[in-house]
């Protein structure tokens, strides 16, 4: 049984890790979706939780753009760091999947807005500060979810940023907002030693399905990769959505 749940987590971690590594980001959100439906959301976060942030350590130095992002982006990340210990607790708490529902449908109104070509731009003047209301509300999102995308990666993309600078920012990022993450989780008592092998197994994983990714990346027009990239907005938010709506009505 345990052979059958280890193969599970590695396909889980390879698929996530393949999304991760083409779109620059949905790592957690994946493997987190799989994982649930084979254990506890604790169990599965726990596991998601390491490998989340090792690759997007990896990420974080895969390019040349590590100065110029922290020179813009660190209002983001301090504010997600607050708003993260500000809700922490809230990823085991019985409210979560109101929360998971939420930021589903948030994703899905993102995809479809950005496939309408309906686009807005944050002056230069204004990143900073709105950059730190951003973030907290993404700590805030990411503490009751466990994921980061919203808002964000918008925010990312209106402040100008191209593809391959990008998926570095996500990388940066997310660094930080995996970090603050883990440290609600160690607080809950969710990170233990069972969590050292399926942990493993998903790092090993997880880095061969991103480095798949990337190489697909790398070859792809950068209009068919903001397609495909909100393409799998949708999916990803439909899917959050749907498989917290039971757990509700449950």
């Amino acid at each position: 049984m345990v052979d059958h749940l280890l193969i599970f987590i590695a396909f889980a971690f390879l698929l996530a890790g393949f999304v991760k590594g083409t779109l620059g980001l949905g790592l957690p959100t994946v493997a987190m979706g799989l994982l649930a439906t084979t254990m506890a959301p604790g169990r599965a976060i726990a596991i998601v939780i390491v490998p989340a942030i090792i690759t997007n350590i990896w990420q974080t130095f895969v390019g040349p753009y590590l100065r110029d992002i922290l020179r813009r982006l660190w209002p983001l990340m301090i504010g997600t760091v607050v708003g993260c210990w500000l809700n922490a607790g809230a990823l085991t708490g019985p409210y979560a999947a109101y929360g998971t529902v939420v930021l589903g449908v948030l994703l899905v109104i993102y995809a479809i807005v950005g496939l309408s070509r309906f686009s807005f731009k944050v002056a230069r003047r204004d990143e900073k500060w709105i950059g730190g209301i951003v973030g907290v509300i993404t700590g805030l999102i990411s503490a009751s979810t466990g994921v980061q995308v919203i808002p964000s990666m918008p925010f990312m993309q209106a402040i100008g940023m191209e593809k391959d600078e990008l998926v570095q920012a996500l990388g940066v990022f997310f660094t930080t907002a995996t970090l603050a993450l883990a440290f609600n989780l160690t607080a809950s008592g969710l990170l233990t030693a069972a969590t050292a092998l399926p942990g493993a197994v998903a790092m090993a994983a997880s880095f061969t399905g991103m480095f798949i990714g990337q190489a697909v990346r790398t070859r792809m027009h950068p209009e068919v990769f903001r397609r495909w990239f909100l393409i799998a907005m949708i999916l990803l938010g439909l899917y959050l959505a749907g498989s917290a709506l039971p757990k509700i009505h449950g």
